[in-house]
């Protein structure tokens, strides 16, 4: 209940000295150090984690199912499971996540967005219906009963 967090584990690192120019799409985890200008995006079909450290920087669209950030992101960010923002965390673009923790001192300009999943077991179905007889003033009580009853 207390560990909602998932381990996950660092694939990839885009070191501090790299620069990347154009989209980035990976698997796994992935960790940014450096500068890209480009989307970031995660596949859809695996459990994917990006960490964003302090000095890095993305300049565009981030899409993952857990995303950690303390560094800079101008653009839209994606999350469809865990969003951590840490205290040196600078967003400028609007945020949709499923879960947020965000700490004392990280900072969003844009909207930020609950995405509510429905569960099944949320979901409300009709098991079953029936016609419900009409009650006007001129019925009787014996008349009554037999509805109360049959409901």
């Amino acid at each position: 209940m207390f560990n909602r967090k998932a381990k996950h584990t660092i694939d990839s690192l885009i070191g501090s000295s790299t620069s990347i120019h154009g989209d980035v799409h990976f698997k796994g985890g992935l960790r940014i150090d450096g500068h890209i200008k480009g989307n970031v995006i995660a596949d859809e079909g695996s459990i994917t984690m990006l960490v964003i450290s302090e000095n890095a920087k993305v300049e565009g669209e981030i899409r993952v199912a857990h995303l950690v950030i303390n560094g800079e992101v101008v653009g839209n960010v994606f999350s469809s499971e865990l969003l951590e923002l840490q205290p040196k965390a600078r967003i400028t673009g609007d945020v949709n996540y499923k879960i947020l923790e965000m700490h004392s001192g990280a900072l969003v300009s844009g909207k930020l967005t609950h995405d509510q999943v429905v569960t099944p077991e949320a979901t409300l179905r009709l098991l079953e219906t029936r016609q419900i007889p009409q009650i006007t003033q001129s019925s009787t009580v014996a008349e009554l009963s037999k509805v109360s009853e049959s409901a």
